[in-house]
Protein backbone atom coordinates (compact mmCIF):
# COMPACT_ATOMS: atom_id res chain seq x y z
CA UNK A 1 0.00 0.00 0.00
CA UNK A 2 1.09 3.44 -0.91
CA UNK A 3 0.21 7.22 0.32
CA UNK A 4 0.54 10.59 -1.40
CA UNK A 5 0.37 13.55 1.51
CA UNK A 6 -0.08 17.11 0.68
CA UNK A 7 0.61 19.99 3.13
CA UNK A 8 -0.56 22.97 2.65
CA UNK A 9 0.52 25.91 5.18
CA UNK A 10 -1.53 28.82 5.07
CA UNK A 11 -4.39 30.99 6.94
CA UNK A 12 -6.20 29.82 9.86
CA UNK A 13 -9.30 31.29 8.87
CA UNK A 14 -9.84 29.44 5.58
CA UNK A 15 -9.26 26.14 7.37
CA UNK A 16 -13.21 25.49 7.36
CA UNK A 17 -13.57 26.08 3.87
CA UNK A 18 -10.38 23.94 2.67
CA UNK A 19 -12.37 21.18 4.82
CA UNK A 20 -15.05 21.62 2.75
CA UNK A 21 -13.43 22.05 -0.46
CA UNK A 22 -11.69 18.51 0.32
CA UNK A 23 -14.54 16.79 1.21
CA UNK A 24 -16.85 17.99 -1.30
CA UNK A 25 -14.87 18.17 -4.36
CA UNK A 26 -11.47 16.72 -3.65
CA UNK A 27 -13.05 13.52 -1.98
CA UNK A 28 -15.27 12.57 -4.60
CA UNK A 29 -12.72 12.83 -7.66
CA UNK A 30 -9.99 10.69 -5.98
CA UNK A 31 -11.90 8.44 -5.02
CA UNK A 32 -13.21 6.93 -7.96
CA UNK A 33 -9.82 7.05 -9.63
CA UNK A 34 -8.19 3.01 -10.21
CA UNK A 35 -6.39 2.13 -7.31
CA UNK A 36 -7.18 4.83 -4.83
CA UNK A 37 -8.65 3.64 -1.62
CA UNK A 38 -9.86 6.64 0.48
CA UNK A 39 -8.62 10.13 1.53
CA UNK A 40 -8.00 11.38 5.22
CA UNK A 41 -7.41 15.30 5.90
CA UNK A 42 -5.66 16.60 9.05
CA UNK A 43 -5.40 20.41 10.23
CA UNK A 44 -4.44 22.60 12.58
CA UNK A 45 -6.61 25.23 12.69
CA UNK A 46 -4.11 27.88 14.76
CA UNK A 47 -1.36 27.24 12.27
CA UNK A 48 -3.60 26.92 8.97
CA UNK A 49 -1.69 24.14 8.17
CA UNK A 50 -3.66 21.22 6.72
CA UNK A 51 -2.67 17.87 5.37
CA UNK A 52 -4.43 15.89 3.26
CA UNK A 53 -3.57 11.99 2.25
CA UNK A 54 -4.56 9.73 -0.86
CA UNK A 55 -4.05 5.57 -0.12
CA UNK A 56 -3.41 3.60 -3.11
CA UNK A 57 -2.93 -0.28 -3.84
CA UNK A 58 0.37 0.88 -6.02
CA UNK A 59 2.41 3.18 -7.27
CA UNK A 60 1.89 3.14 -10.52
CA UNK A 61 -1.87 4.07 -10.01
CA UNK A 62 -0.11 6.96 -7.39
CA UNK A 63 1.63 8.20 -10.10
CA UNK A 64 -1.07 8.21 -12.67
CA UNK A 65 -3.62 10.17 -10.56
CA UNK A 66 -1.04 12.50 -10.67
CA UNK A 67 -2.61 14.71 -13.80
CA UNK A 68 -6.02 14.65 -12.48
CA UNK A 69 -5.33 15.16 -8.80
CA UNK A 70 -2.51 18.49 -9.62
CA UNK A 71 -5.50 20.91 -10.67
CA UNK A 72 -7.30 20.24 -7.09
CA UNK A 73 -3.98 20.63 -5.46
CA UNK A 74 -3.26 23.91 -6.82
CA UNK A 75 -7.19 25.25 -5.91
CA UNK A 76 -6.56 23.89 -2.06
CA UNK A 77 -3.32 26.33 -2.08
CA UNK A 78 -5.51 28.81 -3.44
CA UNK A 79 -8.09 28.67 -0.81
CA UNK A 80 -5.61 27.95 2.23
CA UNK A 81 -3.13 30.96 0.47
CA UNK A 82 -0.07 28.29 1.03
CA UNK A 83 2.05 26.37 -1.47
CA UNK A 84 1.11 22.48 -1.57
CA UNK A 85 4.58 20.66 -0.43
CA UNK A 86 3.52 16.62 -1.71
CA UNK A 87 5.29 13.35 -0.34
CA UNK A 88 4.82 10.26 -1.33
CA UNK A 89 4.96 6.99 1.04
CA UNK A 90 5.55 3.50 1.44
CA UNK A 91 2.22 2.21 4.18
CA UNK A 92 4.33 -0.01 6.65
CA UNK A 93 1.95 -0.22 9.22
CA UNK A 94 -2.00 0.17 10.06
CA UNK A 95 -3.54 -0.42 13.31
CA UNK A 96 -7.20 0.08 14.60
CA UNK A 97 -8.56 -0.54 17.35
CA UNK A 98 -11.95 1.40 17.42
CA UNK A 99 -13.02 3.75 14.60
CA UNK A 100 -12.61 7.76 15.22
CA UNK A 101 -15.41 9.55 15.15
CA UNK A 102 -16.14 13.54 15.37
CA UNK A 103 -13.68 15.35 17.63
CA UNK A 104 -10.46 13.09 17.31
CA UNK A 105 -7.36 14.10 17.14
CA UNK A 106 -3.78 12.96 16.20
CA UNK A 107 0.45 13.01 16.66
CA UNK A 108 2.17 13.13 13.79
CA UNK A 109 5.94 12.78 14.43
CA UNK A 110 8.53 12.68 11.06
CA UNK A 111 11.70 10.97 12.14
CA UNK A 112 14.88 10.09 10.51
CA UNK A 113 16.76 7.10 11.51
CA UNK A 114 20.77 7.35 11.96
CA UNK A 115 22.86 4.57 11.97
CA UNK A 116 19.70 2.05 12.11
CA UNK A 117 17.63 0.35 9.34
CA UNK A 118 14.41 1.54 8.55
CA UNK A 119 12.48 -1.84 8.92
CA UNK A 120 14.22 -2.05 12.68
CA UNK A 121 12.48 0.81 13.50
CA UNK A 122 9.48 -0.43 12.11
CA UNK A 123 9.30 -3.86 13.72
CA UNK A 124 10.22 -1.45 17.31
CA UNK A 125 6.95 0.32 16.27
CA UNK A 126 5.27 -3.06 15.59
CA UNK A 127 6.49 -4.79 18.75
CA UNK A 128 5.83 -3.43 21.82
CA UNK A 129 5.22 0.55 20.49
CA UNK A 130 1.47 -0.90 19.30
CA UNK A 131 0.98 -2.13 22.60
CA UNK A 132 1.99 0.83 24.45
CA UNK A 133 -0.07 2.93 22.64
CA UNK A 134 -3.27 0.10 22.95
CA UNK A 135 -3.10 0.68 26.65
CA UNK A 136 -4.00 4.74 26.61
CA UNK A 137 -7.43 5.67 26.88
CA UNK A 138 -8.83 7.01 23.81
CA UNK A 139 -6.32 5.63 21.27
CA UNK A 140 -7.93 4.30 17.70
CA UNK A 141 -5.27 4.18 15.79
CA UNK A 142 -1.95 3.99 14.39
CA UNK A 143 0.14 4.42 10.88
CA UNK A 144 3.70 4.49 9.86
CA UNK A 145 4.87 5.85 6.87
CA UNK A 146 8.18 5.49 5.05
CA UNK A 147 9.74 7.10 2.51
CA UNK A 148 13.16 4.99 1.85
CA UNK A 149 14.80 7.15 -0.33
CA UNK A 150 14.82 10.21 1.94
CA UNK A 151 14.97 7.84 4.63
CA UNK A 152 12.16 10.01 6.83
CA UNK A 153 9.08 8.15 9.05
CA UNK A 154 6.33 9.57 9.03
CA UNK A 155 4.28 7.66 12.33
CA UNK A 156 0.55 8.84 13.60
CA UNK A 157 -1.26 7.82 16.57
CA UNK A 158 -4.94 9.03 16.72
CA UNK A 159 -7.06 9.14 19.65
CA UNK A 160 -10.75 9.76 19.70
CA UNK A 161 -10.84 13.37 21.01
CA UNK A 162 -8.58 16.22 22.25
CA UNK A 163 -8.15 15.17 25.85
CA UNK A 164 -7.31 11.94 25.24
CA UNK A 165 -4.31 12.81 22.95
CA UNK A 166 -3.36 15.32 25.68
CA UNK A 167 -3.70 12.97 28.62
CA UNK A 168 -0.87 10.57 26.06
CA UNK A 169 1.76 13.59 25.89
CA UNK A 170 3.71 12.66 28.96
CA UNK A 171 3.80 8.83 28.27
CA UNK A 172 5.10 9.81 24.20
CA UNK A 173 7.51 12.03 24.98
CA UNK A 174 9.13 9.51 27.47
CA UNK A 175 9.07 6.87 24.49
CA UNK A 176 10.87 9.18 22.00
CA UNK A 177 13.64 9.53 24.75
CA UNK A 178 13.74 6.13 25.12
CA UNK A 179 13.96 5.36 21.14
CA UNK A 180 16.17 8.47 20.46
CA UNK A 181 18.67 7.16 23.44
CA UNK A 182 18.19 3.21 21.97
CA UNK A 183 18.51 3.65 18.42
CA UNK A 184 19.79 7.11 17.80
CA UNK A 185 16.99 8.16 15.10
CA UNK A 186 16.68 11.79 14.64
CA UNK A 187 13.30 13.37 15.85
CA UNK A 188 12.76 16.21 13.10
CA UNK A 189 8.91 17.44 13.91
CA UNK A 190 6.14 16.74 15.87
CA UNK A 191 2.94 18.46 15.75
CA UNK A 192 -0.70 17.88 16.58
CA UNK A 193 -3.74 18.00 14.41
CA UNK A 194 -7.92 18.04 14.46
CA UNK A 195 -9.17 14.64 12.19
CA UNK A 196 -11.19 16.16 9.79
CA UNK A 197 -11.99 13.57 7.29
CA UNK A 198 -10.53 10.12 8.15
CA UNK A 199 -11.79 7.71 4.93
CA UNK A 200 -7.83 6.64 3.93
CA UNK A 201 -9.50 3.07 4.32
CA UNK A 202 -6.11 1.25 4.18
CA UNK A 203 -6.61 -2.19 5.54
CA UNK A 204 -5.23 -3.79 8.67
CA UNK A 205 -1.38 -3.94 8.11
CA UNK A 206 0.60 -5.39 11.42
Amino acid sequence: MYARSVMITGRPEAVDECITFVRDEVQPVATVLDGCLGLSLVVDRKSGRCIATSSWETPESMAVAEDELAPLRRRAGEILGGEPVVDRWEIALMHRVRPSGVGACCRIIWSRPQDIHIHVIVERVRHPLLTEFESVKGFCSASLFVDRLERIICSTATFESRAALESGREAAAASRERAARETGIEFLEIAEFELALAHLRVPELV
